[in-house]
């Protein structure tokens, strides 16, 4: 099963080799690319003052952090949720350096790039015109982002999780229904059935002897009541 971890932060500005500190992480965790509800968030106090334009882009002022957590008292619960699997990045360059510079600042060994999908770089080429940016990406994929009125580290990888999906191109189908001249809801697309063929001959059976002998001995640990039961009677199991 793969799991992979959607990550995002907030700064208090652009550059951690001047100062600038993480003050919002935000992570979510995917199953084979399905959100499973678990979250990881977590504001911070980035022991200094925010910057106001800063404060305009994300919403977090001073005050509101001034009473949150340091990083080396959520680093612990940070890093067991996220554990050796890929971390989902747009920009990760931008997350990545000032995620490091925090651990570094702890002593802590750096997280490696060669875990990192930058979503970025992914609709980069998918896109080469662009824009890429998430709320461009939002649009482009029909993804409801209206919630979404400043920058704010567990929404955005909220967001990002369905954007990295369909630039991957594993959503599953939908139905695809689009409005006619009447205004109603019908198919996009008349789709024409064939008439099925039937094989010439009968594809070989891959079930060996053992295979239904071992079938036949776990229906029995069943009991009697098992729904497997219904199907096969007693000189018929497989």
């Amino acid at each position: 099963m793969l799991r992979e971890i959607v990550l995002d932060t907030e700064t208090t500005g652009l550059d951690p080799a001047k100062g600038d500190r993480l003050i919002e992480i935000g992570c979510i965790e995917l199953l084979n690319r399905i959100p499973t509800g678990r979250e990881f968030h977590r504001f911070l106090n980035p022991e200094r003052e925010v910057p106001r334009e800063a404060e305009a882009v994300h919403g977090l002022s001073t005050a509101f952090l001034s009473d949150k957590p340091l990083f080396g008292a959520i680093v612990g619960e940070f890093l067991e949720f996220i554990g050796e699997d890929p971390l989902v990045i747009h920009n990760a360059q931008f997350d990545m350096g000032f995620l490091n510079a925090e651990l570094t600042r702890l002593s802590c060994p750096a997280l490696g790039f060669e875990r990192v999908i930058d979503t970025l770089q992914l609709a980069r080429r998918k896109h080469p015109a662009g824009p890429n940016n998430l709320d461009a990406l939002c649009k482009r994929y029909g993804i409801d982002n209206s919630k979404r009125t400043k920058h704010g580290a567990l929404m955005d990888s909220l967001l990002l999780a369905e954007v990295y999906v369909e630039l991957l191109g594993v959503r599953q189908a939908t139905l695809g229904l689009v409005k006619n001249a009447a205004g109603s809801a019908g198919p996009a697309q008349r789709v024409r059935h064939g008439k099925a063929s039937q094989r010439p001959r009968p594809l070989r059976a891959r079930l060996s002897d053992a295979d239904r002998a071992a079938h036949r001995a776990f229906i029995e640990t069943l009991g009697a009541s098992a729904l497997w039961q219904r199907y096969f009677d007693s000189d018929s199991k497989p």
